[in-house]
């Protein structure tokens, strides 16, 4: 930042002094001018004098009028050009009091609008003006009188002008500001039909292979007794129905994905407190699944315990899908210093995508997790047959660690 702009941003941050500051600066030009002696035998000269009282005195509450000239401009206008039209009948020689009408006059110019600048700036010069050519000391044609009519003009024009600048910068800003909103109320506009449309795709995805796979099932629970091939063909058509399905809503889910999933989760969720329950679920649909866990019932942040019971949900859930019929898999929990580290095996067949190293949503939201936890992933097949999934989770943040093990 340079040293104007510091200069500039103080002077805002402090109105008063810098109004002040001005008001002792037109002080001092005035005081100033009082030692000109317009007149001379040779024309303007210096010379020094000494002023009139009654001169100082409405130099000096012009000036200080001027301290005020933010809070009042108007009120502080009428003041000064009092003191001016005082300043035009009585002093002789005279005493450039108007300066501080002028700077009045500036200030009221940049703060209200044109018509009221027109109005309030041509009553000024007519009044300061007119006064100091019909009733001041000096002829009606002195170059002081016109001065006051010049001066008074140029800080009417250049207040307007002032003010017309602020009221184009801040029109930018505004424009500026409106478009950045309506950029961000369409991208919301955007987001909200693609949502829109991905709903509708996800009912109509469901519902019609849903309703299909209910005909079907209705059509081989009836027959199932009397015509066993019927009933294999219906089911046929349901597992058809299901895998078409599923696989609709993985490329659905695949789009999801692409927006941008978040780092970690963050909503409450189950955790390994419920690995026993879960088991029991896949043992139910006919899996067999071993447990052993070797992390002392230690309680696990809550985004750990998180990614760990997915890993192993997700885990057994591709052993069900992909392994065969009499595949068994094996879960195992186990603390490792500051970690937690998670093996699920099976001995099943395998082949799928899934169980393809990195392949499958599967494998991806697994990467997901452990990578937002900052853990490791290895997935692959067992040699001999099956499937092997390996999550190492860092239990203590890596500061806590670290800690532990400074000396």
């Amino acid at each position: 930042m340079s040293t104007l702009t510091r200069a500039r941003c103080r002077a805002r941050a402090h109105p008063f002094a810098l109004d002040a500051a001005l008001a002792a600066g037109v002080l001092v030009c005035m005081v100033a001018g009082t030692f000109v002696e317009p007149h001379g035998p040779e024309g303007v000269r210096w010379g020094l004098r000494t002023p009139d009282p009654l001169s100082l005195v409405l130099m000096t509450l012009g000036a200080t009028a001027l301290v005020f000239r933010r809070r009042a401009p108007r009120a502080v206008l009428v003041l000064a050009g009092g003191a001016s039209v005082v300043e035009s009948v009585t002093g002789d020689p005279r005493a450039p009091v108007a300066m501080c009408a002028v700077v009045a006059l500036y200030t009221v110019a940049s703060t209200t609008d044109r018509p009221t600048t027109w109005r309030i700036g041509l009553l000024t010069m007519t009044v300061l003006t007119g006064v100091a050519m019909a009733v001041g000391p000096l002829p009606w044609y002195a170059q002081e009188n016109l001065a006051i009519f010049a001066w008074t003009g140029i800080g009417a024009t250049a207040g307007d002008a002032v003010r017309s600048r602020r009221a184009f910068v801040q029109a930018i800003r505004e424009r500026a500001e409106r478009a950045e909103r309506t950029r961000e109320e369409e991208a919301r506009r955007r987001v909200a039909e693609e949502r829109l449309r991905i709903a509708r795709d996800l009912h109509d995805v469901v519902a019609h292979h849903i309703a299909l796979v209910n005909v079907q099932a209705g059509v081989a629970a009836h027959v199932m007794d009397k015509r066993p091939d019927q009933a294999k063909e219906a089911l046929a058509h349901v597992r058809e129905a299901s895998r078409s399905a599923l696989g609709e809503l993985r490329a659905t889910v695949g789009l999801l994905r692409q927006s941008g999933d978040p780092e970690a989760p963050t909503e409450p969720a189950p955790g390994l407190d419920r690995l026993d329950e879960l088991a029991g679920t896949f043992r139910s649909a006919g899996l067999r699944v071993e447990v052993a866990r070797g992390d002392e019932g230690a309680g696990l942040p809550a985004a750990v315990d998180l990614a760990a019971y997915r890993i192993v949900q997700e885990a057994l859930t591709n052993v069900r899908k992909h392994a065969g019929a009499d595949a068994r898999a094996e879960v195992s929990v186990v603390r490792v210093g500051p970690h937690i580290e998670i093996t699920v095996l099976d001995d099943g067949a395998g082949g799928d995508l899934d169980h393809a190293p990195g392949g499958g949503h599967g494998l991806l939201g697994m990467r997901e997790r452990v990578t937002a936890l900052r853990g490791t992933l290895t997935t692959g097949p067992r040699y001999g047959g099956g499937f092997r999934v390996h999550a190492i989770l860092p239990v203590e943040p890596r500061t806590s660690a670290a800690q532990d093990n400074s000396p």
